[in-house]
Parts: structure tokens; sequence; C-alpha cells
């Protein structure tokens, strides 16, 4: 069994914390770890670190094994560009295909929250027994507990096994991200799951697939699978990756998949993908208007906002529904109903010429 834990975001929607130079993933957000150590850390006792593997893009791998020192250098691999999803999952199945031509892949993101660590290896002890003989992608659902329009949906379809007391179900479909009124119906139902972006497969099924889905992918990755180990590795990562397909691993594989390819498992291990700053709020104490405040100051008339300013003293008055976050050079105001679009001012940002504060 290997993990692969993607770790190549840029963390846009948490601007103005999260930066190019240093991303959500490799920020404290939930205590003294980073949330790459989190992810790390929640691993311990499932899989060796030498086992382990993380994809990142070049400009990170330093922080990574700063991080992560327990990591080999070798498996840090790195994107020379962001080509989704689909693109690092495939990347890391090249190098794990040369080491075990029918390894087991766990694939995780490196900046999410998981609040029951033992559930979470239980959960994925269960999606490896499904997925060992190489027939089942297998995927982890969140049992949703509010209409979010921030996630991706998965569909669940009919009981198939039992993994020790951890039943495992077919999938009807995935789907997008929905409005308020479809998230709203999709509460309502009990076969609506949250995707986490967690999966489980044989790299050699996953490489089956993209040669089936993704040919484009495919003949790059072919080529870079050719030159591993060699002196031109590099040369060829770089050459080839910029020319592959910019495509999710939903999008590009898990939509295309049969019904009788993918299974998922539900899972209520206390999950968030801590998207948002909207999402950070959840784990902060706030007062009585449900107002939260990470630094100092006072709320006068002030209901449900988020306020991040360690560095300043900060006063509201009269305001509602707000998110402030000041990270010295920089100082984001917005609606928290918004909180999801910050990469729209990222690119805004770009246009107008600030370069040095994105």
């Amino acid at each position: 069994m290997y993990a692969v834990i993607l770790a190549g975001g840029t963390g846009e929607r948490f601007w103005p914390l999260s930066r190019r130079e240093k991303p959500k993933q490799f920020l404290s957000l939930l205590g003294s770890r980073t949330m790459l150590q989190l992810s790390m850390d929640r691993l311990s006792g499932l899989v060796n670190p030498a086992d382990t593997y993380i994809v990142t893009e070049e400009k990170y791998r330093e922080l990574v094994l700063q991080q992560l020192p327990e990591i080999p250098l070798e498996n840090v691999i790195c994107e020379y560009c962001g080509r989704d999803t689909a693109a690092a999952v495939g990347l890391a199945a090249a190098y794990i295909q040369r080491r075990d031509p029918e390894g087991l892949m766990v694939v995780l993101p490196a900046d999410h929250f998981i609040a029951d660590i033992d559930e979470f290896q239980r959960i994925i002890q269960a999606a490896v027994r499904s997925a060992c003989y190489g027939e089942w992608v297998v995927t982890v659902g969140i049992r949703p507990s509010r209409p979010e329009t921030g996630y991706g949906y998965i569909q669940q379809g009919e009981a198939l096994d039992n993994m020790e007391d951890i039943p495992v179900y077919n999938t009807i479909a995935f789907h997008e991200k929905p409005d308020l009124k479809t998230a709203l119906s999709y509460l309502n139902q009990d076969n609506y799951l949250w995707n986490s972006g967690m999966f489980v497969w044989r790299v050699d099924l996953l490489l089956r697939l993209i040669a089936q889905h993704l040919p484009e992918l495919n003949r790059g990755l072919a080529s870079i699978a050719e030159n591993i180990g060699t002196e031109r590795e590099e040369e060829v990562v770089r050459e080839v990756y910029e020319d592959l397909p910019r495509v999710s691993v939903d999008y590009g594989i898990m939509e295309k998949c049969s019904q009788n390819q993918v299974l998922v498992i539900p899972a209520s291990f206390g999950w968030d993908d801590v998207g948002s700053w909207t999402a950070l709020g959840r784990y902060r104490e706030s007062d009585q208007d449900s107002n939260v405040l990470e630094g100092q100051g006072v709320f006068i008339d002030t209901r449900e906002c988020m306020v991040y300013a360690p560095h300043k003293v900060v006063a509201t008055l009269g305001v509602e529904g707000l998110i402030i976050v000041d990270s010295q050079e920089s100082l984001l105001v917005c609606s928290k109903e918004r909180a999801q679009e910050i990469k729209k001012v990222v690119e805004a940002l770009k246009e107008a010429g600030y370069q040095n504060i994105i």
C-alpha cells in the first residue's frame, strides 16, 4: 500500500494568508501543525513514510522536505506546472508502478481536516480491502450535515459488500457543485454524499482507466515512465508535463467510469476540506452573536463576522456577515456569502499588477 498526498494547490480562497510562495497546505490553520503535517500524521501506523509520496510543485519541494523530514527525497514528486488532479495522480502512478506494478494507491488531499483519526483509518482499511484485487475504484463519501454548495456530490447506489461492519456501495453518479436548491434536495435524501477527493485503487487499474478515458494524458505519462531512473528523467518530465491536459480526476476519470467500476464508502469522521475562511470559522470559538475574532478587538452591533487580524486591533460597528483578514501588507473585506469567490480577487489583483502580494 502506498499513500499519495496531493500538495500542489495554491489555496487562493485563503488569500491573503495563503500566498503562492506558501499556500494553504503549508500553513498552521488548525493548531501548531501545518495542514500537510496533519495529513501525514493521520497515516501513522497505516502507511510507512518510505511508502508515502508527496506530489507538489517544484517550488514547494524544500517546504515539503522541511515540514516532512521523514519522507525520502525521492518520494517528493514534482510537477513543473499545475495540470489538475488527473495529471498529478497519473504522475504518482508512473513512479509507483516502476516500484510495484500492482501497488495499491491511497490518494489524499493535503489540506483537509479530519477529527476522528481512528475512524478515518478504519474507513481507509476497508477501502483498501475492497480495491486490492484491481477490479474496483473506491472513493470515500462524507455524509452531509448541511446543504453545501462548495462540494461535489456522489450519488450512492445499492449495498455491494460489508468490510468488517463497514458497508460498501455501488455508485450511481458523480454530481458537480450544486446550487442551494439542489443541495437542499440532496440533503433531504439519504443517498447523496459529499465527494471527499479521497480515492483508493490499484496502480495498474488507474493507468488502464487513464489509457481508456484520457489518451493524451496516457501518452505523456508513458513517455515519462520510460525515463524514470535515467539521467533524462527531470528533463523529460519538464518537457512533457506542460503539454498534459488540464483535467480533474472526477471529470476525467470518475464520471466516465461505469457504475460497476466505482464503489463508495460513506464516512462520518469529522471531515472538512477547510476550503474557505468561512470553513475555518467553524473551528474557532464564537461569541453570542456568532462572531469569530482571531486577534484583538471589539464587536459592536455586529453579527456573524469573522475577523483574522493577529497584528492589529480591529473594531467593527453595525456590520453583518463579513470576513475581514489582515496580513500586515494586505487586507481582505468580503461577504461571507461570497467566500468561495476569493479567487476572483486574486485574479483581479494579478491583472492590476499586484503580483507581489498574491
